[in-house]
């Protein structure tokens, strides 16, 4: 296990490393999602897995519509750590779906959530999710939706509710007809700027902020790609460490209630990820990555 982590923080009555593991990229090698993606070698997948618990992370995000031809990223999890640890945190999303062939099918409604989350359920062999987390589509109001989830956190069959690709509107909703433990919205280093007041604002109300993208920024889906900041690489080269190492350094440095969800298929990537948490930025590197967040355009 890597000891110098960043730190913890808790997901409701959980607490969890300031490193977690998102799956997103697991299924299969390529970009997430792509109709051509190849399926990711079965062993290679579970043994990423298995190393990212040895390494201490227990915080893993995933959703049933993370999948490709023959792989299945709650089956994966399922597969590699069933019987699970006692201490591992598994966060899921649920509203998009996708059908058998990949492609998306309309935000599910409100009656349609306890499919989704039974769903999730039997892929990962549970009888309780840890973490449920409500993906928002547009401005409309999320109440109703966000209230199916409170009766199935009632009936048992949900721990904790957060929400995701959400507006501080969306928070506000959420809190009035249940507990919110997380916010999880695409943000990093140079990307989404205007996400800054928000981050913030959960930590002033307690909640853990969970980033992704935090390395891939604009590339989403797609990975890092394109030119790195001359920044970013001045940083790298003087901590002898990866520009994807440093981004996940600024952006834990957001705030204690900041917690990155990097994904890899790689177990060298995901070792170099968990080790990103002992990365100290020095003041005068914090405040030149900080320029150039500031100097980003504001998506």
């Amino acid at each position: 296990m890597i000891t110098d982590l960043p730190g913890t923080w808790t997901l409701g009555d959980r607490t969890v490393n300031r490193i977690g593991f998102g799956a997103m990229r697991l299924p299969q090698n390529g970009q997430a999602f792509a109709a051509d993606a190849v399926p990711r070698n079965r062993d290679q997948a579970i043994g990423v897995l298995r190393r990212a618990v040895e390494l201490g992370v227990d915080h893993i995000d995933t959703a049933a519509f993370y999948f490709s031809r023959l792989r299945s990223a709650n089956e994966l999890i399922n597969r590699a750590l069933a019987p699970y640890p006692d201490d591992l945190v598994i966060a899921t999303k649920v509203g998009p779906a996708r059908d058998p062939a990949g492609e998306w099918l309309p935000l599910a409604r409100p009656e349609q959530l306890r499919g989704q989350v039974e769903e999730n359920l039997r892929q990962l062999g549970r009888d309780h999710l840890d973490l449920v987390n409500l993906r928002v589509s547009g401005p409309a109001s999320i109440s109703e939706h966000f209230g199916a989830l409170a009766g199935l956190r009632e009936a048992g069959l949900i721990r904790h509710l957060g929400i995701s690709n959400a507006r501080p509107e969306h928070l506000a909703q959420a809190q009035a007809v249940a507990p919110v433990v997380c916010v999880q919205n695409a943000y990093g280093l140079g990307y989404r700027r205007g996400q800054d007041s928000f981050v913030d604002t959960c930590g002033e109300q307690g909640i853990a902020y969970v980033p992704f993208f935090a390395i891939a920024g604009a590339g989403r889906e797609a990975g890092a790609g394109g030119d790195e900041h001359e920044e970013v690489l001045a940083a790298a080269r003087a901590h002898g460490v990866s520009p994807a190492q440093v981004r996940l350094a600024w952006a834990l440095r957001r705030g204690p209630h900041v917690l990155v969800i990097p994904g890899t298929g790689t177990r060298g990537h995901l070792e170099d990820n968990v080790a990103a948490g002992a990365l100290r930025l020095t003041p005068d590197e914090l405040a030149r990555l900080d320029a150039v967040h500031r100097a980003s355009p504001e998506r």
